[in-house]
């Protein structure tokens, strides 16, 4: 059935034929015009009758629901968002130094060992120029100057190139290892100790990541995997859902730093209290981020 734009005033209209209750119409044409009919969607989503079902939806809101409610649901999603990148952040650099580090030195003969077929699966090593170091990539100001100062260079070292690969890259680097070994001696610094625990856990983050940088749900992000029983997840209950991505990152970052792991939790509780008192019919209806 073909859709057609509507104005804020259908918008309005429509919302309150659903049994939303909207406490301030001025101001909700504002949050409207700045936000989106369709994006505030998501966030209407769960005060809807029929909330988690995407399916055979009414799209009828519970009794006592509100446009305030959504919103609030909004700002608390951003909130959280930017305050997650700071500390992803701090996991991708404390990430990619220890694969420069300790694998720098382990093959301290040769620093582009990144490539070496001896270090990483043949196939990794004929495909990195083409997919990673790239004519773009080799425009890095960083890089480009190491090549015109050492123009018989194929690659720069270790320690310039993965400082610029993307946080995918690495990971995807370390996933290439060809010496289990390796991959277990960065996984432990990080406090795990199985590769597949650690594969699972840094692609999480990776997700997580992802989800922040491109402005997507995180109340209700669904884990492209779900993740393995692991030190930071021992059971399967929140395994595919923000809840057991939030446990992840906390736990990695509790072995980069301690106090910058029980200061990102604080600040996610603060949160979720401040959302639970602003809107009261919250709780059931989004994951328990105080369960953390």
């Amino acid at each position: 059935m073909a859709k057609y734009a509507t104005t804020i005033a259908q918008q309005i209209s429509l919302l309150t034929s659903r049994g939303l209750t909207i406490l301030n119409q001025v101001k909700a044409q504002e949050v409207l015009l700045d936000i989106g009919y369709y994006r505030l969607g998501f966030y209407l989503f769960p005060f809807e009758n029929t909330y988690p079902k995407l399916n055979n939806r009414t799209h009828q809101y519970i009794k006592g629901a509100t446009f305030e409610d959504a919103v609030n649901l909004y700002y608390f999603d951003f909130d959280l968002r930017m305050t997650l990148m700071r500390y992803l952040n701090r996991i991708e650099i404390a990430f990619r130094t220890a694969m420069i580090y300790h694998l720098s030195n382990k093959y301290n003969n040769d620093p582009v060992w990144f490539i070496n077929p001896n270090v990483v699966n043949s196939s990794y090593a004929q495909a990195f120029e083409p997919t990673t170091y790239t004519a773009d990539f080799k425009r890095n100001p960083v890089i480009a100057r190491h090549h015109k100062l050492n123009p018989n260079d194929r690659f720069a070292p270790a320690w310039k190139t993965l400082e610029f690969m993307t946080f995918g890259a690495v990971l995807k680097l370390y996933d290439e290892l060809k010496d289990n070994n390796d991959r277990i001696m960065i996984a432990q610094l990080f406090g795990v100790r199985q590769v597949v625990t650690f594969h699972s856990y840094m692609h999480t983050i990776l997700n997580v990541r992802n989800a922040c940088a491109h402005g997507s749900l995180l109340y209700d992000l669904r884990l492209m995997r779900r993740l393995r029983k692991g030190p930071a997840t021992p059971n399967s209950k929140d395994s595919g859902n923000i809840i057991g991505a939030l446990k992840v990152v906390l736990y990695v970052m509790k072995h980069i730093s301690a106090n910058r792991s029980s200061e990102l939790r604080m600040k996610i509780y603060q949160l979720y209290s401040i959302l639970c008192k602003k809107s009261a019919i919250i709780k059931p209806r989004i994951p328990d981020f105080s369960t953390i």
